[in-house]
């Protein structure tokens, strides 16, 4: 793709038609389907990228591109200047923000990824392994649209709840209490970003249900904080701060706040960053990460600085019983005397909790792009195959027409 800056004019260029490709894959986009489909002024065909760039009508001061990023046969030699070294940072920020035509696209992959976690809670108590819940998920984003996944589904059950990336998707459901899925389909090149904690026998055990409740609290609470100029950082540290208060008042954490806090002993409950932005890729660009941090709380957030209104963000929090973080801090003795070891024994079949919206920012608040059911009740009646009444099945409809239709106004 080329953009010409002085004459705001965006051409985009595709791959020739190749009849012995057509032969085996069909036909490939047109220029002319490309024009009617894309918002560009022309389109050519990559084979005509030098003569473009050469051509009398092209200016040739300076050229900016992405180093890597450039075909073999490109060449530049037209051009007095080439800048190899702002283009690609000056991209990634400008992706940040979205347009209505992005979040439309994001809201529609919303639409139906939250679909298809509803079908999953339907199966969970029928399932007897975690790849049937896994293919009834993506079946789902399939049957309506969403062929492609944003990311590789993470279907863990029990303990393995607890692995942050867990990548098996195969293992036996049957005896575990519980199924964490981080799942979302990716709707013409935007992604959605969703996970939803179920109870694989029907109904959480009283562990569950309070470990539940406080990562519903620090969601809640750090959604009231989102607007546009938030400092991401706060938002993080709110979500700490509310773990802290309900993991010690359920005795897994003893001691006083101010120095449980300090001590980052929570990081070692709730390890990851509390979200991301969301886009063309589902960890989007543009969020400044430092994985150097010496500070083990802010180390992993994928978002540093102020949030710009326009920006869809994951907000993402979670408590996780793995005994791969949580047994190496039982033995350091600042961390430890934080730790009740016996309560603690009592929640590590929870595995972990987590819950996941997709949030547009705005400058006065938010809009959460995510309709998937996410209260523990909700979710249980969906589970136990709650019957809904036929008033509310046709409310149900209705709102899902709204979302569908909200998603696909760019078309």
């Amino acid at each position: 793709m080329c953009y010409n800056i002085a004459q705001d004019h965006l051409t985009l260029f595709i791959p020739p038609v190749d009849p012995e490709d057509v032969i085996w894959s069909g036909m490939p986009l047109t220029t002319s389907q490309a024009l009617e489909k894309y918002d560009i002024d022309d389109c050519l065909t990559s084979t005509e990228v030098n003569a473009y760039l050469s051509a009398g009508s092209t200016p040739h001061d300076t050229v900016f591109a992405i180093p890597f990023q450039i075909a073999d046969h490109i060449t530049f030699l037209s051009f007095e200047k080439t800048n190899f070294e702002i283009l690609k940072t000056a991209i990634e920020n400008c992706r940040v923000v979205k347009d209505d035509f992005e979040i439309g696209l994001i809201r529609h992959a919303n639409a139906i990824s939250s679909h298809a976690h509803t079908e999953v809670m339907k199966m969970v108590k029928q399932a007897r392994n975690e790849r049937e819940l896994m293919g009834t998920f993506i079946g789902s984003c399939i049957s309506n649209g969403g062929r492609e996944q944003a990311y590789g589904c993470i279907c863990a059950s029990g303990t393995a709840g607890a692995t942050l990336h867990y990548v098996h998707n195969d293992m036996p459901t049957s005896n575990k209490l519980n199924l964490l899925i981080d799942a979302g389909c990716e709707y013409e090149c935007y992604c959605s970003d969703i996970t939803r904690t179920y109870p694989l026998q029907g109904a959480f055990t009283k562990e569950s249900k309070q470990i539940y409740d406080i990562v519903d609290a620090m969601q809640s609470q750090c959604m009231a904080m989102l607007k546009a100029d938030v400092r991401w950082e706060d938002v993080h540290a709110l979500a700490h701060e509310v773990a802290i208060d309900g993991l010690r008042r359920l005795g897994i954490l003893t001691g006083d706040k101010k120095d449980i806090f300090a001590s980052r002993v929570s990081t070692v409950f709730f390890p990851h960053g509390l979200g991301h932005y969301l886009g063309m890729d589902t960890h989007d660009t543009g969020g400044n990460a430092d994985y150097q941090d010496p500070d083990p709380m802010f180390r992993y957030l994928r978002i540093r600085g102020r949030v710009p209104a326009g920006a869809v963000l994951t907000n993402e929090p979670g408590i996780y019983f793995c005994r791969f973080i949580i047994e190496p801090a039982l033995k350091d003795e600042k961390m430890a005397r934080f730790i009740d070891k016996a309560v603690l024994d009592r929640y590590w079949d929870v595995g972990g909790v987590r819950i996941e919206d997709d949030i547009w920012i705005k400058e006065d608040g938010y809009e959460n792009l995510t309709t998937a059911p996410r209260t523990w009740d909700e979710v249980e009646a969906l589970v136990n195959g709650w019957e809904r009444s036929a008033d509310e099945d046709e409310a149900l409809g209705r709102r899902l027409a709204e979302q569908v239709l909200q998603g696909v106004k760019f078309t």
